[in-house]
């Protein structure tokens, strides 16, 4: 073995044997936690001869904490789509992101199947506005093709300086299309609601953030308070809405049942192995609901849309979610760095994990071309939008008797 390697080798046990003594040490959602680092000499010295090989090899340079990085970011990538490293600037926007209020075009995104696809563009922004839809495929951003290994790098590459330009290349039945936009603060209210006459209401959740639930308790008197009293039926759009935090959901689904589960998860550690149920009182005192779903729902969206389909409150329409039932933690760690870590597979109230299944409507009815209208321009469409219709039939099918008119 050389000199160089020697050291590296020297410098990689130590390294390893030090993180094992600070992770030790490291608070970890209220509680220290150990955590045993391997540090065998066969993988320390496997480890040692691909960084001596790297830095001395590698057509460029590379600096020592950019390799450093990079073993981080792999570590996390590998495991699964969800996890992953955050330097400080991408924990500052995931910590900014759950407000509802960030600096890019307003898209998520996910690895699928080994490719870059759109989950949803949120409602209003520039994203939805230039016409991106669910389900395209990403292959480029600003001409650089993107890699699916590399997510994260796509998504910091999507955010900047606001009114910037990007052109985002998507793969749509195999033609590629470039959109052209401006980058914006993207202060999306998460709630967005209308009155259905007579004495009916519509509300599209966009996403679920720390301040949706509140909104949309809010939407709900706005709506009570127009149409007169009390609302015969609610019809609740989670289509395109690709979820968020997982308390949204939790307390969302609670505003619509008396009692019963809404969500459990399983996971290796307490923290992550939990029942959340249901408090007494409906804000919409049982009247009839509707959810529309689509392939664009996903996560926190099916939570809510499980829970209230499970427990027979509301009618599910549409068509199958996406099909994510992982929770991920993230982890706060030195420096203003975290690391977003999948801790948990959550199970509907009737016990089913909806991973890469997706929740299956009631009532299946193809999506319209078009709908829902992410661009908010000119609100919804009863005439033509083929899902809402058939929601607003079930409604109108329904007789309602509210407790208080008993």
């Amino acid at each position: 073995m050389s000199l160089k390697t020697r050291a590296i080798l020297v410098l990689v046990v130590g390294t390893a044997m030090g993180l094992s003594l600070s992770f030790g040490g490291r608070l970890l959602s209220g509680e220290q936690r150990s955590v045993q680092v391997p540090t065998s000499p066969d993988q320390a010295r496997l480890l040692a001869e691909v960084i001596q090989r790297v830095k001395s090899d590698y057509v460029e340079p590379i600096d020592d904490s950019v390799l450093m990085e990079n073993a981080l970011r792999g570590m996390l990538s590998e495991l699964d789509p969800h996890s992953q490293y955050l330097d400080a600037d991408e924990y500052r926007d995931i910590r900014i992101s759950t407000t509802g209020s960030y600096t890019g075009i307003g898209i998520e995104v996910s690895e699928v199947d080994g490719k870059v696809r759109v989950i949803t563009p949120i409602a209003g922004s520039p994203a939805a506005r230039s016409g991106i839809r669910a389900g395209d495929q990403i292959i480029a951003v600003d001409g650089n093709v993107v890699e699916a290994k590399r997510l994260q790098d796509t998504i910091s590459g999507m955010r900047g300086r606001r009114g910037s330009k990007i052109t985002i290349t998507v793969l749509r039945d195999d033609e590629a299309i470039d959109y052209e936009m401006r980058r914006e603060l993207i202060r999306v209210a998460s709630v967005h609601h209308e009155n259905l006459q007579p004495n009916y209401g519509y509300i599209r959740l966009s996403q679920f953030t720390d301040s949706t639930a509140q909104e949309l308790s809010r939407a709900v008197d706005d709506l009570q308070k127009t149409q007169g009293g009390m609302l015969n039926g609610l019809v609740l759009d989670l289509r395109n809405n690709p979820g968020g935090v997982l308390d949204a959901a939790i307390d969302i689904s609670d505003l619509f049942l008396d009692t019963g589960v809404i969500v459990s998860a399983e996971g290796r550690t307490a923290e992550s192995r939990f029942v959340r149920a249901a408090h007494r009182g409906d804000v919409l005192d049982g009247a009839a609901m509707v959810i529309l779903v689509n392939k664009g729902s996903a996560s926190a969206a099916e939570i809510v849309a499980g829970a209230l389909q499970d427990h027979n409150r509301a009618t599910v329409v549409g068509t199958p979610t996406f099909g994510k039932g992982l929770v991920q933690t993230v982890v706060p760690l030195s420096m203003g760095r975290a690391i977003k870590l999948t801790t948990s597979r959550y199970f509907t109230p009737s016990g089913d994990s909806i991973h890469e299944i997706g929740i299956t409507p009631d009532v299946l009815v193809d999506d319209t071309d078009g709908f829902p209208d992410l661009s908010l321009s000119s609100g919804i469409d009863r005439e033509r939008d083929a899902q809402l219709i058939e929601a607003i039939g079930r409604l109108q099918g329904r007789q309602v008797m509210h407790s208080s008119a008993q």
